[in-house]
């Protein structure tokens, strides 16, 4: 077989891709973790429901407003940034027993696919990694806009989300009988996007 059509056929299939390339790499944005927020909430004993607050450290979002397919984001939350709203109560949400931030300080998300319920909502589908423990996870969110800010520096999309996840999924089994086991999960993230020069998002949020 000529070498020469082989080579033709590889030429035009990358002729083919290449607007797909650069349409993605348009949409790439990275998280603000300054107007992020990631707030947890889950029963004590019985008594009332107590909340922390939770950060993303890092992480892209690749988002389309007009076509959700090519949507996919990565991202890795600091738990041992983990505020309880008292030192000490902080502190001891990060040990072993419970987040254990000092073996696994960060929580990692990898989409694996976005499904498009109507115009503004959604359902963002991939596996969460807790204290070395990977799950399958769906999180419903919001769309809320996509905008310049008011002083026109950045382009910023914006979303809410919320999850629910068990604890002892990922081996947080510290008394199960006075800690709840579900814990609900609310996220308000803004992200900006990079500028049209920006490459192509790795495969590691830690970039």
């Amino acid at each position: 077989m000529s070498v020469l059509p082989a080579a033709a056929r590889l030429l035009a299939c990358t002729a083919l891709l290449w607007p797909l390339a650069g349409r993605t790499a348009e949409y790439r944005y990275h998280y603000d973790t300054v107007h992020s927020q990631v707030v947890f909430s889950v029963d004590h004993d019985g008594f009332s429901r107590s909340f922390g607050r939770l950060h993303i450290a890092r992480g892209w979002l690749r988002f389309d407003p007009d076509d959700w397919s090519h949507a996919a984001t990565e991202l890795d939350i600091d738990l041992a940034d983990v505020d309880m709203g008292d030192a000490n109560w902080s502190a001891a949400v990060r040990k072993p027993a419970l987040l254990d931030a000092a073996h696994a300080r960060y929580a990692h998300f990898s989409s694996t696919s976005v499904e498009r319920t109507d115009a503004t909502h959604g359902v963002l589908h991939g596996r969460l990694t807790l204290r070395g423990t990977s799950r399958e996870v769906a999180i419903p969110f919001t769309f809320n806009r996509q905008a310049r800010t008011i002083f026109g520096l950045h382009t910023v999309a914006g979303f809410s989300a919320t999850a629910m996840l068990d604890r002892t999924d990922f081996g947080m089994t510290f008394h199960k009988d006075s800690i709840g086991r579900r814990v609900t999960l609310w996220l308000q993230i803004e992200a900006i996007r990079d500028k049209p020069a920006s490459a192509g998002e790795s495969t590691d949020a830690a970039q």
